[in-house]
């Protein structure tokens, strides 16, 4: 998934807007955020294998420190514990920890059979939806659609530079998401970690959007608003 991690952000920006949006983000993304690195490191492997899923054209071969179960718990754990130490409610960083293991369930529903519960010798799972152009577009879109209309529907933007940045963000990962079945593949895995780490955007990026959003004011109660009586 692409989209449908963001989507775990905003869903839950929605629900606790306490903490910023980048805070979400960089949880609902950090597995992704981190693979790339191990992938140059060469700690973790992975194939470009045009063909390997119809929306997808990678293998992922070796991913457990990044992508495993295991390693989720222990990352939103850290994120949470960071959190608290910047001063975040402990709901807040709760909900954080959540976004991160959120990665390993959406990715469990996209993906082949690759995503092992720990490091080590462990049996991977996945239900193979990247198998469905269509049934990608489905889910995944319908998630991004719905987080964003829960995080809409609490808040306002503050001027144009609010919009700016949210909608162009929107835009941008709405269209490197959709473009995937139809793009070029990378032309090494190196080039593909490099590019990758762009992830690492979206962090600043969805805090800049989200601090030029306000809460969305109360409804007046006026002697002919029904809802007043």
């Amino acid at each position: 998934m692409f989209v449908g991690h963001l989507a775990a952000a905003f869903a839950a920006k929605g629900a606790r807007p306490r903490l910023s949006l980048g805070w979400y983000l960089a949880a609902a993304t950090a597995p992704d955020l981190l693979w790339p690195i191990l992938l140059l490191l060469g700690v973790e492997r992975a194939q470009v294998a045009p063909g390997a899923t119809a929306f997808n054209p990678l293998i992922f071969e070796h991913y457990p420190w990044s992508h495993s179960l295991l390693s989720g718990f222990i990352l939103g754990a850290v994120l949470a514990a960071a959190a608290r130490w910047r001063g975040a409610d402990r709901f807040s960083a709760t909900l954080l920890g959540a976004c991160v293991l959120s990665h390993w369930v959406l990715d469990f529903v996209t993906h082949a059979p690759d995503l092992p519960l720990w490091p080590g010798q462990s049996p991977r799972f996945g239900l193979g939806l990247w198998n469905s152009v269509a049934g990608t577009f489905a889910v995944e879109g319908s998630l991004w659609v719905a987080a964003l209309a829960l995080y809409l529907a609490r808040r306002q933007p503050a001027g144009w530079r609010g919009s700016l940045a949210l909608w162009s963000l929107v835009a941008v990962s709405t269209v490197l998401w959709a473009g995937g079945p139809w793009s070029p593949p990378p032309p090494s895995v190196t080039a593909l970690a490099w590019f990758a780490l762009v992830g690492w955007l979206v962090i600043p990026w969805g805090a800049a959007a989200d601090r030029y959003y306000r809460k969305k004011p109360a409804p007046e109660l006026r002697e002919d608003n029904p809802s007043a009586k």
